[in-house]
Formats: C-alpha cells, structure tokens, sequence
C-alpha cells in the first residue's frame, strides 16, 4: 500500500512541476517583453530629446569653427558669445571675430511683449472660455447642444482661413502694432478651450448644484464659489496649455506687430536670422536666442507636466 500511494504521490508532483516550468517560461517571455519594451521606449525618448540637445550644442558653439566639425557632438570650440551676442552684452567686432553677422534685437523689449501678448490672451480666454463651458455644461438652454455642436465645427476650421478677416478687422480698429491687437482674436474665447473645460464641467456633482440653488445663490455664485474651485487644476492645465501655444506663434504676430514696442520673440528671431550682412546665418546665436526664449516654457512643463497629463485625462480629451 505504501509502494502505491508513493507511486500515487508522483503524478500531482510531476504536474505541478510542469505548471511551475511553464510559469517560468511565460515569466522569462515577460521579461524579455519588458526589457525591449523600456529600450524601444528610451530609443524614442533619445530621438525626442536630441533636437533640444544640439540646439545646446550650437548655443555654445564658435559660429567661425562650428562648420569645420558639423558631426561634433559637443560644442565646437566652446563659447558663451552667442549667448552675449542675442542679449546685446558683445560689440560688433566681438560678434565677427566668432563669424557672427554683426546684427542684433532687442531681446529684453521682445521678451517683455510676448509675455504681455500671452498672458493677456491666456488670462483673459480661459475665464471666458470656463464661463462658456459652464453654460454648455450646467445651464439648459434652447439649441444648446446645436450651437455646441456649431463650436466644435469650429475645431475644424484651419487658422489660415481667418487670418485675413482677422488682419481686417485689426485694421480697421486702428490696432495694427499693438499688444492689443495681437492679443485680440484669441483673447475671448476657442472651441478646443470651451471643450476641454465642459468635459470636466460635466462630471460635476448636480446635487451640490440642486443644493446651492435652493440655498438662493444664483449663477455667478455657482460658478464663482462651486464649480471654478472644484475645476481649479484644470483651468491651471488650460492656462498653461494656451500659454505654450501662442508663446511659440510667429505668423499672426509676424502680420500685426512689426514695430519695437509690439514685436514679439519669435518674430524677433527670425528678423534675427535674415540679418546675415557676412552672408551665412549666425546659427549659434539663433541657437542660443531659440535656447533662451524656450526657458520659461521648460520651467512650465517641469512644474506642472504631471498635472497636465492628470487633468487632459481626467477632462475625457484623447
């Protein structure tokens, strides 16, 4: 009986060894599924990021030298005069002497427009634009959803198609040259900023609502002491969203501000680039002045790119 239970006893142990070797193997697959995973991963994230480091490679490189070593991947003849050149701090001759073109902008005066320009845009566009979504979200109204659905026809209009109508009406209100007139076509409100705030505007709990409204507090007050703070990281998430994009635009201030007191970074930089008296661009300090204007939108993305992502998500947008 003892030799047939023993014999017994074989079967389940030779089974569950079997289990075991093919937990192994799917665990070793799983393994090697990950590390490619990471690797791909990486690859890409190196692919992203070295446009951004040969830009720092430029930045600091002898604009004369650089050309005599273009697969360099460090600085060529390791330099802060681009930097000196784009803020103004380097003479003329100081700029040839590097194969610099001599020309210079007002970045300080640039730098201070656009953040006037997008902090006048960005302040201004999210408090209409969450007042806009807070209707389409919470007010029932006749033909709300067909002029909603009217906004987001909206979304697929290019920007092209308006920036004529836009430079007209510019015109014609004496704004040509002015902060304000840069600002005023996106000042009030987008369909996509309308959109990303109803999304999470509808997932506001109605009976905190029900409640404030039988307590007699009236629209404003809702929106103002309920439902702003309880959006308050998405409104964050939009502002800075909206800052980036038109911190980066060049061609609608291209068009409207041409004059020192409205001209705005991007648009300086390039004028900065056409100004090549010795005949080759001076690349590095385009660099360096590309590298400079870049910084504030790098302190953004590091503070807040984690709630970004949180409130994209949690708003519905894919």
């Amino acid at each position: 009986m003892a030799i047939i239970a023993f014999k017994a006893g074989k079967r389940p142990s030779l089974s569950a060894k079997r289990a075991s070797n093919a937990d192994d193997a799917a665990l070793a697959k799983s393994k090697v599924s990950l590390f490619f995973g990471r690797l791909a991963l990486v690859i890409v994230i190196l692919i992203t990021l070295f446009p951004i480091y040969w830009m720092f490679r430029t930045a600091f490189s002898n604009n004369r030298a650089m050309f005599s070593e273009p697969l360099s991947l460090l600085p060529v003849d390791f330099t802060f005069g681009p930097l000196q050149r784009v803020l103004g701090l380097a003479t003329t001759e100081e700029a040839l002497a590097e194969g610099g073109s001599g020309a210079s902008i007002n970045f300080g005066q640039y730098m201070l427009n656009s953040v006037l320009a997008c902090t006048l845009i960005t302040v201004l566009q999210v408090t209409f634009s969450s007042m806009a979504a807070y209707a389409f979200a919470l007010l029932n109204w006749k033909g709300r959803d067909k002029v909603f659905a009217i906004f987001l026809i909206a979304l697929m209009v290019p920007g092209i198609f308006t920036l004529l109508p836009n430079f007209i009406l510019v015109k014609d209100l004496g704004l040509l040259n002015t902060i304000l007139g840069i600002a005023l076509p996106a000042m009030f409100m987008t369909p996509f900023a309308i959109f990303f705030l109803r999304q999470f505007f509808l997932g506001v709990n109605r009976s905190i609502i029900e409640a404030a409204v039988i307590d007699g507090a009236n629209h404003w007050r809702i929106f103002s002491r309920i439902v702003v703070p309880l959006a308050w990281p998405q409104i964050i998430t939009l502002g800075i969203l909206q800052f980036i994009q038109y911190w980066n635009d060049y061609l609608w201030p291209f068009l409207v501000g041409q004059s020192e007191t409205s001209k705005l970074l991007t648009v300086g930089l390039g004028i900065f680039k056409s100004q090549t008296p010795q005949g080759n661009p001076d690349w590095a300090g385009l660099m360096a002045g590309a590298l400079v204007a870049a910084v504030p939108i790098f302190i953004l993305m590091l503070v807040f790119g984690r709630k970004i992502v949180g409130s994209i998500q949690s708003s519905g947008v894919k």
